[in-house]
């Protein structure tokens, strides 16, 4: 199994704060996850608001059965639109895979 996290830093947008961006964000992952037929599961945590500023906004968090897996889900269509998505409002990103 291949755990797939990626973290984000966002930014407020025009008429939308950081947060505002976190929900849109984890609204817009959901379709990734009733889509990619690849990705055993899928979870979206926004960072807590009493938490420190210097840490990032949103994390995804995903299981995979093979890097194979991961790299058909890197490239699926619900994947790519969510990505031009989170392109227009994220400031940093990181990201790890690892097998567990």
């Amino acid at each position: 199994m291949i755990k797939h996290i990626v973290m984000f830093r966002l930014k407020s947008t025009e008429g939308m704060s950081e947060y505002d961006n976190a929900l849109e964000a984890k609204k817009r992952f959901d379709d990734v996850i009733a889509n990619v037929k690849e990705l055993k599961k899928g979870e979206v945590v926004i960072n807590s608001a009493e938490a420190p500023e210097s840490n990032y906004t949103i994390a995804l968090i995903c299981d995979f059965e093979s890097i194979d897996d991961l790299n058909a889900y890197q490239v699926h269509p619900a994947h790519k639109k969510f990505g031009a998505f989170i392109a227009e409002i994220k400031t940093e990103r990181a990201c790890i895979d690892y097998e567990f």
